[in-house]
């Protein structure tokens, strides 16, 4: 029983690595846009096919695909922000947020018809499990789980000791005060989507290395990514990570009770009792 709990245990914390990739992805858009952009589900597939196309096609090596894989999900996330997203602002967060379900559906239906609806697999090596004390890690998993943690070093790293990543801070701490130190917010807003998208697509390479790809690999684990983001606090970065942990970890072990059909729900479970504690979340501003 416990080397089943410890399983689960490593199992959820490499999960959890995975799904904090595009849940800080998701949380970058919201601090600098103010409102859920849904479309992230799509565009982490995006990547996945782009990564897929340069791993398979191109002979990339799977590390080299996955900077493919987040610059064509970070274009196209520029692209569609600009063609649909952006004029619906105005009307408000409510608003753009359906209207990037309608693009998520639009955008998954336009992978469908160029790629059909087969699973697809990556061209890797073969490896066994390592295994020790009862317990085995997939290699794969391992090197999954450090490609994340190196995505989000240079997010860190990007946001903390670069001038453009101090102005995209700036605006989502307050974007009237930024705008007064000549801040052009139009620039932040396509930095953030390009940012956001390129490490949903990131993410969603990393979930096909795992697993496997079809039209629907964001969408299977959008609800998790908002679970993370919203539990770790919205607009909160350092959140999502903890967040996405939060939801991986429980997701795992909910597998001691549960059918893993209904896996998915523990997410909500966590907002549910998350922010009946703490509205804002575990990392989120203290609301006054």
């Amino acid at each position: 029983m416990i080397a089943d709990l410890a399983q689960l245990l490593i199992n959820g914390l490499l999960a959890g690595a995975l799904l904090a990739v595009p849940a800080i992805g998701f949380t970058a858009i919201y601090a600098v846009l103010r409102f859920p952009n849904f479309a992230v589900a799509s565009h982490a597939t995006i990547g996945a096919y782009a990564g897929y196309i340069a791993n398979t096609t191109l002979g990339w090596p799977a590390w080299v695909a996955l900077l493919g894989a987040f610059l064509a999900a970070g274009i196209a996330g520029v692209i569609t922000d600009e063609a649909v997203l952006r004029r619906l602002r105005p009307a408000g967060p409510l608003t753009v947020a359906i209207a990037s379900v309608a693009l998520t559906i639009v955008l998954e239906n336009v992978i469908r018809f160029g790629f059909g609806n087969d699973l697809r697999g990556y061209d890797l090596p073969v490896l066994r499990d390592w295994r020790g004390l009862g317990l085995r890690v997939g290699p794969q998993q391992v090197y999954n789980a450090l490609a994340a943690a190196a995505a989000m070093a240079a997010l860190f790293g990007f946001l903390g000791f670069t001038r453009t990543g101090k102005m995209m801070r700036a605006v989502a701490d307050n974007p009237m005060l930024a705008a007064l130190k000549g801040i052009d917010a139009l620039t932040v807003a396509r930095l953030a989507n390009f940012a956001g998208m390129g490490l949903a697509g990131f993410g969603g390479m990393l979930i096909g290395l795992d697993t496997s790809i079809d039209p629907l690999t964001g969408f299977r684990v959008m609800l998790s990514v908002f679970a993370a983001a919203v539990v770790g606090g919205l607009g909160s970065i350092p959140g999502a990570v903890v967040g996405a942990f939060v939801v991986g970890v429980g997701e795992e072990l909910s597998l001691i009770v549960l059918d893993p059909s209904y896996r998915t729900a523990v997410g909500f479970v966590a907002i549910l009792v998350v922010l009946s504690l703490r509205p804002r979340g575990l990392l989120g501003e203290r609301a006054y």
